[in-house]
């Protein structure tokens, strides 16, 4: 389908508002040239409820810098049931989305949201998570609130009877939504929507998190896509959400045992995972460390840990390094032009330091631990832990943050690779990694030089005090003085 075609098929979704208000209300005008100008289309569609004919009408349009979408509206003059939804009229992502939205004052309530059918979203703030719906919907962040409000209060009666405590802990739940969308009630109990006394109280910041496999959501950017509030993120999809997308087949059961004994007979097993038993440092519950060893081509053995408890939901990874000290530090400069350069895999010791010059971004030694991603994802974690200090920090954005909402934006370029940086990655003890997408040959563009650690950085490392020769012998004489 052509460009114009396309457009044509799915007029903007501004256009389509403007062709509706300027229909012609005379009767004697031509129907047929109204039908022709008309951005909806009618259908009669069967009520589920009472089963009489309704009438369903669709509106294909395009939502700017997202997609062409499907908006319809059913709705029954005979019983009066109505219901809306939205699909969508393109393909689906290749990779699935995570949109990040801060919402700081109440103006952030105006942002429309697209939620596809396998769209999950969760507010961390309240712990509220919304799972997968059947229908898609398209919204507001306000209209998202007062949709969950509303199915939240339905049950509540009978909750206060039945299960007080879980009354109790979903009252809070509700309130704390109230307080955001600054309603009031009245001493009649009744709600009044939108209170200028209320509306000017300073609100609660909260996270708007949009997870979709499917990549057909979307929430509104303000001005850009460099809106500090605002974030995309994309991933591979699971095996398993591509069986719930309908895009694969699910694996035979009998083949993956099959394939199993075949690779018990012929011993390809994965090397050792070695397990340590603990406790949550969150909420003390019994959980257990997984620790692999794995050697990264063209560099070293690294130790990779990873501790999940399923009783909280804390979770932590790290890296760190399998071999020994090295005699030098390792200092690796990359120039970041493309795409291409962030997908490059990264591993970054807890002792490394990261510096883009470009936008003033030091992390010194230490910061993050240890991790082993990408160079797109270690710079999504610098985003996302930045901005949550940002806008966690306070009810609203001041001027005093204008500086560091400045810096965000210029974060948000780089780590979407809207302009080429410099990456350095400074490790004194030579633990960190940069991929090489031409080893063994040099890469052009990446420069790697080892140099000799200070005496203040080995006192920092506590290597001035190691003794790894003749370290028996005190041990030996303190022996032999206590024989005598």
């Amino acid at each position: 389908m052509s460009q114009q075609k396309e457009s044509e098929l799915f007029p903007s979704i501004g256009t389509a508002a403007d062709k509706t208000d300027l229909l012609p209300e005379n009767e004697n005008v031509d129907t047929g040239a109204v039908e022709e100008e008309r951005p909806t289309q009618e259908v009669e569609s069967l009520c589920m409820k009472c089963g009489q004919q309704g009438i369903t009408r669709m509106l294909l349009t395009s939502i700017p810098f997202f997609r062409e979408v499907i908006v319809m509206s059913f709705q029954c003059e005979h019983c009066g049931w109505a219901n809306n939804e939205i699909q969508s009229a393109g393909s689906i992502r290749p990779e699935g989305t995570v949109y990040t939205c801060k919402i700081v004052d109440r103006s952030d309530l105006d942002r429309q949201i697209v939620r596809s059918p396998s769209c999950e979203i969760a507010i961390p703030e309240f712990q509220l998570t919304l799972p997968p719906s059947t229908r898609g919907q398209l919204t507001t962040v306000e209209g998202l609130i007062r949709d969950v409000v509303a199915d939240l209060s339905m049950d509540q009666p009978l909750r206060r009877v039945q299960d007080e405590e879980s009354f109790k802990k979903i009252q809070t739940l509700i309130d704390g939504l109230k307080d955001i969308l600054g309603d009031e009630e009245d001493e009649d109990g009744e709600v009044e929507v939108g209170k200028a006394s209320q509306k000017d109280k300073p609100m609660r910041p909260i996270t708007i998190k949009m997870d979709d496999p499917a990549g057909n959501s979307f929430i509104e950017f303000v001005d850009s896509m460099a809106d500090p509030k605002w974030n995309l993120r994309t991933y591979p999809r699971t095996l398993e959400q591509n069986v719930a997308l309908g895009l694969v087949a699910p694996p035979e059961k009998a083949e993956s045992a099959e394939k199993k004994d075949v690779e018990e007979q012929v011993g390809e097993t994965n090397e050792e995972i070695f397990v340590f038993h603990g406790v949550c440092s969150s909420c003390g519950h019994p959980l257990d460390t997984m620790m692999k060893k794995v050697n990264i081509p063209y560099f070293k053995d690294v130790l990779i840990m990873s501790t999940n408890c399923d009783k909280c939901g804390y979770r932590d990874n790290e890296v760190k390094s399998g071999a020994a000290i090295s005699a030098q530090g390792k200092r690796i400069t990359l120039k970041v032009e493309d795409k291409e350069d962030l997908s490059r895999d990264i591993l970054k010791s807890e002792t490394a330091g990261l510096t883009i010059p470009e936008i003033d971004l030091v992390l010194t030694h230490g910061t993050l631990g240890g991790r082993f991603t990408t160079v797109e994802g270690i710079l999504e974690q610098v985003y996302e832990e930045l901005s949550e200090k940002l806008f966690s920090a306070s009810d609203s954005i001041d001027d005093n943050k204008s500086n560091f909402v400045t810096f965000l934006k210029n974060l948000k370029e780089v780590k979407n690779a809207e302009r080429p940086f410099t990456l350095i990655l400074d490790d004194p003890l030579a633990n960190s990694y940069l991929q090489n997408l031409y080893a063994p040959d040099p890469d052009p563009n990446m420069t790697v030089e080892s140099y000799d650690r200070t005496w203040q950085q080995n006192e920092d490392l506590g290597l001035n005090d190691m003794k790894v020769e003749g370290y028996e012998e005190p041990e030996k004489e303190k022996v032999e003085e206590a024989e005598s």
